[in-house]
């Protein structure tokens, strides 16, 4: 019974960490909106928001990261315990940003945006009044994961960290508005 309470304790803190620090929220990125990708332009864009990059970090539970569709779009499947530890960024973003990235997203349609546990490989984001993550340090913020999926892409193949250039041979493909 203690257990539970002390878990409940944790998730009360950890909302209020994820939701209200300083009304900036912290965004784990897998994708094409990490640094050298063909969205990462979106999150330096002013007219969207606010972001600052944080570090790095990986999944502590596995996840199907699977790349799909006419336009090679990767997607991280709501699957924990299936695929890999997926590596990915960790962005500091305010909210026009946050609603921009929801949007872009189309949460809650495709994408939803749920708590993942990460372990910090790197850090170099400075957090004001609040203690800096070190390398293997355990954290949870939100991600952009999907249970919106075909039959068939859990069994797709996984990958443990996403690059429209990678040797899958799957680049991204921009989609054309009429």
């Amino acid at each position: 019974m203690l257990i539970g309470k002390a878990v409940k304790l944790v998730k009360i803190q950890l909302t209020v960490r994820l939701w209200s620090s300083g009304l900036m929220t912290w965004v784990f990125v897998y994708g094409n909106l990490k640094k050298g990708q063909p969205n990462n332009y979106r999150m330096f864009d002013s007219n969207n928001g606010k972001a600052e990059y944080l570090g790095s970090a990986f999944t502590i539970q596995k996840y199907p990261l699977v790349i799909t569709t006419k336009y090679n779009i990767p997607f991280l499947l709501n699957i924990p315990g299936q695929g890999h530890r997926v590596h990915g960024e960790i962005y500091k973003v305010d909210d026009q940003m946050l609603k921009f990235l929801d949007t872009f997203k189309s949460v809650p349609i495709m994408y939803q945006r749920t708590v993942v546990q990460l372990e910090v490989k790197e850090w170099v984001g400075k957090m004001e009044g609040e203690e800096m993550l070190s390398p293997g340090s355990i954290t949870e913020m939100f991600v952009y994961t999907t249970t919106t999926y075909q039959p068939d892409w859990p069994s797709l193949p996984c990958y443990e960290s996403y690059d429209s250039e990678g040797d899958h041979g799957l680049k991204y493909k921009y989609k054309t508005s009429l």
